[in-house]
């Protein structure tokens, strides 16, 4: 079997908080032929499974190496800081980095904010994942910041998260290899930014025909048939042959004197 005869797939990665749930149906109603396959990957890694043509296309962590990988921005996260249910930052609604100086601040390997500055007191060693880091908090061990997605995919029922109003934002983005923008990543960025099945990028449509005007044929009038009439009245039918009106008595002769 040759590769044009193979049976095409397409191989979607994704990163920890990024649910491609709705993507993934409008895929497979659109392209019902072509299976679309999964691959869950961690931040960190994600580029290189990109790179290495593991997937065709991913769902990433902004940012990437755009010499070799081509990205499509699509929104930005919200951070987070997690906290046991009981600490005081759970009574107000929003906290900044300074208000975390005092705390413990955990940074797992698998971070994925850019910070200038860490917040808080570094703790004495990193965690290996985001996942670890959060059963650490729930032990009263310190805190964690996150992207919303991640305090969401991690929840406990025991803790819970305020937004930090200065802390950086992670951006999440569809990427794929620059010289494999096949037509079914074309396809995938079509879906992504809600383009629809008719779309100018979509599947070809065919322009329906335009309608032929059909003549006016107000105003025009029928010829009578031979022999027939028209009903209307003629300078003619309205006198005799002899030049009188036609209907009209005549005249008593005069006598002659």
């Amino acid at each position: 079997m040759t590769g044009s005869e193979a049976t095409p797939s397409f191989r979607l990665a994704y990163v920890p908080g990024v649910t491609p749930t709705k993507w993934v149906r409008i895929w497979n109603e659109r392209l019902p032929d072509v299976p679309l396959t999964l691959v869950a990957v961690s931040a960190a890694e994600a580029c290189d499974v990109l790179r290495g043509r593991s997937a065709d296309a991913g769902f990433v962590r902004l940012p990437v190496d755009r010499e070799v990988l081509s990205a499509i921005p699509l929104y930005t996260e919200t951070s987070v800081v997690v906290v046991p249910k009981d600490h005081v930052v759970a009574s107000v609604d929003e906290v900044s980095a300074e208000d975390l100086a005092d705390d413990i601040v955990l940074h797992p390997l698998d971070d994925t904010l850019d910070w200038e500055r860490r917040p808080g007191v570094p703790a004495k060693e990193r965690p290996a994942t985001t996942a670890d880091a959060v059963e650490l908090v729930a032990a009263g061990v310190g805190l964690l910041v996150v992207p919303q997605s991640l305090a969401r995919l991690h929840h406990r029922k025991d803790l819970t998260y305020r937004p930090v109003s200065d802390a950086p934002q992670s951006g999440v983005a569809l990427s794929w290899p620059q010289d494999e923008t096949t037509d079914l990543v074309e396809h995938l960025i079509g879906i992504v930014r809600g383009r629809t099945v008719n779309s100018t990028r979509g599947r070809p449509v065919t322009p329906a025909e335009p309608k032929r005007k059909s003549p006016d044929t107000r105003g025009a009038r029928r010829k009578p048939a031979a022999g027939k009439s028209t009903g209307k009245p003629t300078g003619k039918s309205l006198r005799s042959a002899s030049g009188s009106p036609k209907g009209g008595k005549r005249g008593k002769p005069r006598r002659r004197s």
